[in-house]
């Protein structure tokens, strides 16, 4: 049997700009629309089950979310990268060793975040702790 073998060229290096913006831009915008759309409609419901208190919370919280989001894409995107490059230049060994590299520093930063988080809780008063489990 005759195998056939297709080779596929990478449309980096051939397609309009235009295009490409089209193919790769759009479905990114057409993300952030629809998690911006969520967000609003989540404020919605928020503010009318648990009123203008749960807004505020919400809104204290987002900012901290959008800092962890880019704190782990830093670390997922720069070990992807890195991956990458070091397997385009043909070090296989290279490119296993940063990325366990990368694995490991989310897992110790997440447990070094943890236990700060867990340490300031530990800390509160009492008092303070029981009006948060009420809510």
């Amino acid at each position: 049997m005759n195998s056939v073998t297709t080779e596929t060229k990478n449309p980096l290096g051939y397609e309009s700009i235009g295009r490409l913006i089209g193919k790769f831009a759009l479905p990114c915008v057409i993300s952030l629309i629809v998690n911006a759309l969520y967000n609003i409609v989540d404020q919605i419901f928020i503010g009318r089950g648990v009123g203008y208190l749960g807004n505020g919370a919400t809104n204290v919280v987002f900012p901290i979310t959008v800092i962890t989001l880019a704190i782990a894409l830093l670390i997922g995107d720069g070990g992807a990268a890195y991956l990458s490059l070091k397997l385009g230049e043909d070090k296989p060994e290279e490119a296993r060793r940063g990325v366990g590299n990368t694995i490991t520093m989310a897992f110790v930063l997440a447990i070094v975040l943890f236990l700060k988080e867990t340490k300031k809780m530990n800390s509160q008063k009492a008092s303070t702790r029981s009006f948060f489990v009420r809510i």
